[in-house]
């Protein structure tokens, strides 16, 4: 068995994509997913399963579709992957609220930061399946845009480093 995480995109954030953490978990239980758990409201659920990345993304976005009535992106790292998600953040001495890693399901063309606009003080660095984000001010007022992310989801690193724990230790 493998643990996973995964993490869906735009999901209880800014009134879009409402889906209750307790379906989440009963779309991923028939499935056939074990020792499933969800963390905070915003489409993380962390699980354990024989299947392989790619099988666990496909039925994951089935269901969700199916309950949605649209697509929901999902994106699935392994307990090790998530780990190493933490391991490699490049902005370690800021404060980890104000770090994201946008995870994506591919790795970020070489070119990604030469198309990044609106910088205002964010600094921006590409990880492995991943672009890490510092906002030095803050999310709320940035005009930042990454076009290669525009399919990805963010999370902050403290959110990054509880679902590595939770998935280091499946139930």
């Amino acid at each position: 068995m493998t643990a996973f995480v995964a993490l869906l995109r735009a999901v209880n954030v800014g009134g879009t994509g409402k889906l209750a953490m307790t379906d989440l978990k009963a779309m991923c239980e028939d499935a056939g997913f074990e020792h499933v758990r969800t963390y905070i409201a915003s489409g993380n659920v962390v699980f354990t399963s024989k299947k392989t990345e790619a099988q666990v993304k496909s039925a994951l976005e089935k269901r969700l579709q199916a309950y949605a009535g649209k697509p929901v992106g999902v994106h699935v790292r392994t307990a090790a992957e998530i780990a190493a998600v933490a391991a490699a953040n490049p902005f370690t001495k800021e404060a980890p609220n104000r770090v994201v890693a946008i995870f994506l399901d591919a790795a970020p063309p070489a070119d990604t930061l030469d198309s990044v606009t609106g910088l205002n003080g964010e600094v921006v660095k590409l990880g492995s399946r991943e672009i890490y984000v510092h906002y030095g001010d803050g999310m709320a007022d940035s005009k930042m845009k990454i076009p290669v992310a525009k399919t990805g989801t963010a999370r902050n690193m403290n959110t990054v480093a509880k679902l590595a724990a939770m998935a280091a230790k499946p139930q």
